[in-house]
């Protein structure tokens, strides 16, 4: 019951790996990443900055976030 539950983190994630979203930078995170959101759910951008509009492509989701990147 307590184990590793990393197959049923993506679950709850309303977007998938390898999907792409026009975005809005709307805060920073402690490590310099822009953060934006989708329908709720947090995706952090790699080198991102706040109030960039952005075409991003999601890495990896967990449960409550996900990670990105800006595509050129």
């Amino acid at each position: 019951m307590f184990g590793n539950d990393y197959n049923n983190e993506k679950s709850n994630a309303p977007v998938n790996e390898g999907e792409e979203y026009d975005v809005k930078i709307e805060d920073t995170g402690r490590d310099g990443d822009g953060i934006c959101r989708i329908d709720g759910f947090v995706i952090f951008v790699s080198g991102a900055k706040l109030g960039d509009e952005v075409k991003i492509r999601i890495n990896s989701t967990r449960r409550n976030f996900g990670f990105a990147d800006v595509v050129e």
